[in-house]
């Protein structure tokens, strides 16, 4: 990775993730981070999900409704740092109030809540110098990178929070969420560095390997139909269509983040978990999956 003399890397420079293989040059890589770290910290907030799921399912909803918190922050610090003129408050509330409002109005709620933040973040960015104040400068751009982060995180996220409302099979369903997406990691992390030489989508993952993605489409698929057959007793040609649109989901959303990083000149968008990166870091892949999972399982479920 090229490094500019303050440290920062070179905007167009993207970090490794899961499944990666470098480019332009067809050869094995290692895995690109701290691993031991890496697998201390993802065991430890998977077992902190158990403890939730089991014990005590909606406390889920509060689990996530902070993590999308923390990751709104990084990500509209990242944007502030580049120019971008967020309002932080605005955009914060409304985030919590799209997460909670689906507890419960469900859909309605979570529409309802994305709609009313939009409006008052933009009324706030356009007015808050006050009436008589100079209108603001680059309106249009600052108000789409609101619009964005807002559906990126809260609005996709509030899906994943849903999947524990109903009585029946709710931890289940989070947990199908959460196993889909690692396998798809898992499977395309480990393919990409045994195997990876032909490079995905370099312009915006130049490590990002087909290897990669055809080992997490085995992997993941693998477990979508175990998951429903044995959490939900779902017949298996259901995982075998449900595996690989979740592995398509989860790399979109890996895409997505790296294309935003990439804009930024950033490597990750913080640094609270060791060898992740941020919140976002890790939420990236899991953010696009939750609507799926959520579309699948209400209708398998009819809840």
């Amino acid at each position: 990775m090229t490094v500019q003399p303050e440290g920062r890397p070179t905007p167009g420079a993207d970090p490794a993730t899961p499944g990666e293989a470098s480019a332009p040059e067809k050869r094995k890589i290692s895995a690109g981070r701290n691993l031991p770290v890496a697998i201390a910290v993802g065991v430890s907030l998977g077992a902190v999900i158990v403890l939730i799921l089991v014990f005590a399912p909606h406390v889920w909803i509060l689990l996530a409704s902070a993590a999308i918190g923390i990751a709104q922050w990084e990500v509209v610090k990242r944007f502030r740092q580049s120019g971008v003129d967020l309002e932080l408050w605005p955009m914060l509330i409304g985030g919590q109030a799209i997460m909670w409002l689906s507890w419960p109005w469900g859909t309605k709620g979570v529409l309802l809540a994305f709609v009313a933040t939009v409006v008052v973040c933009l009324v706030w960015r356009l007015l808050h110098h006050g009436p008589s104040a100079p209108g603001p400068t680059q309106f249009t751009r600052d108000s789409s990178v609101t619009v964005f982060i807002l559906a990126w995180i809260p609005l996709l996220a509030s899906f994943g929070a849903m999947l524990v409302l109903p009585t029946n099979h709710g931890p289940q369903r989070v947990a199908a969420l959460i196993i889909l997406v690692v396998c798809s990691d898992v499977g395309g992390y480990a393919s990409g560095v045994l195997f990876g030489r032909h490079p995905m989508v370099p312009a915006i993952s130049p490590k990002k390997s087909w290897e990669g993605f055809a080992g997490s489409l085995v992997v993941g698929t693998v477990g979508a139909v175990l998951v429903l057959q044995f959490l939900f007793d779902v017949q298996p040609l259901w995982g075998l269509l449900l595996g690989p649109v979740v592995v398509f989901t989860a790399t979109l959303g890996d895409l997505l983040e790296s294309q935003v990083k990439r804009d930024l000149g950033i490597k990750d968008m913080g640094t609270l978990l060791p060898g992740h990166g941020g919140i976002m870091d890790r939420l990236d892949s899991l953010l696009p999956s939750a609507v799926v999972v959520w579309t699948v399982l209400s209708a398998l479920l009819h809840s």
